[in-house]
C-alpha cells in the first residue's frame, strides 16, 4: 500500500527545479517527486547481467560496422571541447 510523505523545509531552488520538471513533464508536483525518488534510489536495480544483455542488444541492432569505438571516443571528445 502507498504510503504518504510529508517533506518540510525544502530548499527553494529545489521547490523551483521540481516545480519546472514537473510542468516540462505535465505531471503533479507530488507525481514528479515520486518519479525523480524511484530514479534515484531504484536506477541500481538491474542486476550487472541485465544490464549487459541489454547493452549487447541495442549494440546487435546497430548497423554493422557503422560505429566503431574509435570513432566513438573521438566523437565524445569533440563534444568536450
Amino acid at each position: 500500500m502507498p504510503t504518504t510523505l510529508t517533506l518540510k523545509n525544502i530548499p527553494d531552488e529545489v521547490y523551483e527545479r521540481l516545480k519546472l520538471s514537473a510542468a516540462a513533464h505535465r505531471r503533479s508536483m507530488n507525481s514528479e517527486a515520486i518519479v525523480c525518488l524511484e530514479t534515484a534510489l531504484l536506477a541500481n536495480r538491474l542486476a550487472p547481467a541485465e544490464r549487459l544483455a541489454r547493452a549487447r542488444t541495442l549494440r546487435a541492432a546497430l548497423p554493422k560496422g557503422k560505429f566503431r569505438a574509435k570513432d566513438i571516443d573521438a566523437m565524445k571528445r569533440e563534444g568536450r571541447s
